[in-house]
């Protein structure tokens, strides 16, 4: 393991140490929770694989230290490896909280903590994944071994911290977490003054329609990773479809190829004359600030961080009507939900907004507000901070 160490270790603050299987993770998702315990006095590790956010942590005041883990590998004498590598790494540290996120460090998270005497030990459910989207035998397998996991490693736990109503009240009514354990935080937060259409760089945004030659065209847009979960088989449908009635209309794709993943796409499927395919990009700011709609028709999600940012950004959202997508928009209301895996219910509401500006914008304005009710950054920094504070 290495260690980024920059404080003295004999301080006697609160330690708290937020436990990944990837470093990006922690950075992109818990970065304002832990900058929150480092301003309110606790001293704070990041638990994860080396990657390129690894080192950014010091910046902050979070010390680093990585472990190694396989994010594919179902091989039990790995996995029985992994939780000892836990346990190496958090035992030294004397912690009063070890926090845990996604399945694998949950499940070996809870294991380690356990056996390391850690007071106080948390688990975050930010989603199911793909195993519970398909149903081939493999699938079902799996979904069965992890939930034996789950119930086992769940019994060592303070609390379980879901990110959507579905998935929690699923856990409680099959028995993988007691009911007084559960806990909702909708999502993990999105920082509205940065996702605010208004910030952003009008300049910015004219040059890159003029790059990406778009013009004055009406612009559809889907961010996320290239694999058939996300919906990318309906969106290019729908795409197709509507390119025909709407020769104004561009239709833009931003996102990799997840190899490895069960459900990657691949490659050639994504190259269309009827959708713009972007591949991964680091300017999503001005690209969501350039759409006229934003789409995810995603089957099955935590709570979608794109969602947030397009709410954010005072945009209107055509998505499915899914677990973790529903969480984010209230049909008719800041966008318009359709069915899962149904590529005419998602041209309808697509071109429902298209021959209607004025309900975009209505849209828009309407998931701005409801981003800054309940998903603005500070609430649920606020909520997570009450539950860690909670009987210490």
């Amino acid at each position: 393991m290495e260690y980024v160490l920059f404080r003295n270790m004999e301080e006697k603050s609160m330690r708290v140490a937020f436990l990944s299987h990837i470093d990006i993770n922690l950075y992109l998702f818990r970065l304002p929770i832990m900058i929150e315990l480092v301003n309110k006095g606790y001293e704070v590790f990041a638990i994860c694989p080396k990657g390129e956010k690894f080192y950014e942590f010091k910046k902050y005041g979070i010390t680093a230290i990585s472990y190694k883990i396989s994010r594919k590998s179902l091989n039990p004498f790995k996995e029985l490896k992994t939780i000892r590598n836990i346990y190496k790494t958090i035992k030294p540290l004397n912690l009063d909280i070890l926090h845990s996120f996604t399945a694998k460090p949950n499940i070996y998270g809870s294991i380690a903590g356990h056996f390391a005497k850690v007071p106080k030990i948390l688990n975050t459910v930010t989603g199911m994944g793909s195993f519970y989207i398909q149903n081939t035998k493999k699938a079902k397998t799996i979904r069965t071994v992890i939930e034996k996991l789950y119930k086992e490693a769940n019994k060592k736990v303070n609390g379980v911290i879901f990110q959507n109503s579905d998935d929690m009240n699923y856990f409680i009514e099959k028995k993988l977490v007691s009911k007084k354990n559960a806990i909702l935080i909708k999502s993990s937060g999105i920082d509205s003054l940065k996702y605010d259409i208004e910030r952003v760089s009008k300049e910015r945004v004219d040059d890159l329609k003029n790059k990406l030659d778009i013009g004055d065209s009406l612009v559809v847009l889907m961010v996320a990773r290239a694999i058939w979960d996300k919906g990318i088989k309906e969106y290019y449908e729908s795409a197709n479809y509507l390119s025909q009635k709407y020769p104004n209309v561009k239709f833009l794709y931003v996102g990799d190829t997840d190899e490895g993943n069960l459900s990657c796409a691949n490659k050639e499927f994504l190259i269309s004359s009827n959708v713009i395919w972007l591949g991964h990009r680091n300017d999503i700011l001005e690209l969501t600030a350039l759409c006229d709609i934003y789409v995810l028709p995603s089957y099955r999600e935590g709570v979608p961080r794109t969602l947030l940012e397009a709410a954010s950004m005072s945009k209107a959202i055509i998505t499915t009507n899914a677990i973790g997508c529903r969480e984010v928009v209230n049909n008719n209301f800041n966008g318009i939900l359709v069915k899962v895996k149904d590529s005419n219910s998602l041209s309808l509401g697509i071109e429902k907004l298209i021959l209607d500006e004025d309900l975009r914008h209505k849209m828009g304005k309407n998931g701005r507000i409801k981003v800054l009710n309940e998903f603005d950054v500070k609430i649920v920094v606020k909520e997570y901070m009450e539950v860690y504070e909670k009987n210490i």
